[in-house]
């Protein structure tokens, strides 16, 4: 990990060196992406290990094909160091070549971001996008390089010699789509889901009608009737927002563009908060963050990014005790949601592991 570390700061700084400048592919490849694989395990020199321009059924090519025992686990296609990576032509063209050669992993890349699909996903190739990370500084503020160098270390090759790219696909995947189907179950549930739980419950006198609203209740969380509306601090938590806080940006305006895992990221939490106080929490939507309260006081804001979630929590960071590495204090540093700690979470481990300090501090914070 340290060797790995080490290429991310040379290779941000050979960023800032050749940003301004329109890098060829060819030039990306040789300066960014291949310091980049090599540092991961990958020998971009012998083509038992990384074939380059490897051939695809239309006769083309892609830029680079790494190996376990002599069979391809992973495409890497690279594109200009200025390149968007939001031309839909090229994701599935990269996506498509590694489902028509049996390869579950591809990316595409600029050199800087690293965007990973999953090509056997049921879906539009833009929707086959679980996570993106990038070696920019700015992608990353508040990370140190050796947690920015742990997420490019999921499709090193001893990550991907154990799996661990199909563990956290399985889990993201499967677990977005398991979501959908009880979104769509208990937004109107069918009678044989209301006669299980009416059985489960043993009470005769509650009437199925009764039943039915309760779990689309519970589940969509629709808050209590006569509920406080939102109230806005006169002191706002970043000055920033102000501009922002009289118009309500809505879930599509934070979601948009986001990679499977971090939606999926969002979800869960999202779950997690709202069941902390099913009947009294509620949520409102800014421009950058998406805030929780507990009755009208504010205890946790989420902002999306394409590596992961960004979350405030109204602590302070001296009154946690052995806090995970990815919390720092923010109390002295500008950021857009209300709270001094801060949370970088990337995948649903940590987020299980900041959800206790979530729960601090909704019950610190109006929560019962």
């Amino acid at each position: 990990m340290k060797a790995l570390a080490a290429c991310i700061e040379e290779l941000r700084l050979k960023l800032e060196r050749y940003k301004k400048r329109s890098l060829k592919e060819l030039s990306t490849r040789t300066i960014f992406v291949d310091p980049l694989l090599q540092a991961l395990g990958w020998d971009v020199r012998d083509p038992d290990d990384v074939e380059l321009e490897y051939p695809t059924i239309d006769g083309k090519s892609v830029d680079y094909a790494p190996k376990i025992n002599r069979k391809p686990v992973l495409f890497v296609e690279a594109k200009s160091l200025n390149d968007p990576l939001t031309d839909v032509k090229a994701i599935t063209q990269v996506v498509g070549y590694a489902a028509n050669a049996g390869v579950e992993w591809c990316i595409l890349t600029n050199g800087v971001a690293y965007k990973v699909y999953r090509s056997t996903e049921r879906a539009k190739a833009p929707d086959k996008l679980l996570f993106e990370i990038s070696l920019a500084p700015k992608d990353s503020a508040g990370m140190s390089t050796e947690q920015v160098a742990d997420q490019f270390a999921r499709f090193s090759r001893e990550a991907m010699a154990r799996g661990l790219l199909d563990e956290i696909g399985e889990q993201v995947f499967t677990t977005g789509k398991v979501r959908k189907a009880l979104d769509k179950l208990f937004a109107d549930p069918p009678g044989s889901v209301v006669r299980i739980v009416r059985l489960a419950i043993g009470d005769d006198t509650l009437r199925p009608a009764q039943i039915k609203e309760a779990l689309k209740r519970l589940w969509m969380q629709t808050p209590q009737v006569g509920l406080l509306p939102y109230k806005v601090d006169k002191k706002p938590a970043h000055k920033t927002q102000t501009a922002s806080r009289a118009k309500d940006y809505g879930e599509d305006h934070h979601l948009r563009g986001c990679p499977q895992e971090v939606v999926e990221l969002f979800r869960s939490l999202d779950r997690f908060c709202r069941d902390l106080s099913p009947m009294t929490v509620t949520k409102t939507h800014r421009a950058k963050s998406v805030n929780y309260l507990a009755g009208n006081k504010i205890f946790c804001c989420v902002h999306l990014q394409k590596n992961g979630i960004r979350v405030w929590l109204k602590l302070k960071h001296m009154d946690l005790q052995s806090p995970p590495p990815f919390v720092r204090d923010v109390s002295r540093i500008g950021h857009w949601g209300v709270g001094d700690v801060e949370a970088a979470i990337d995948s649903l481990l940590k987020l299980e592991a900041a959800k206790p300090l979530i729960r601090k501090s909704f019950e610190q914070n109006g929560g019962a």
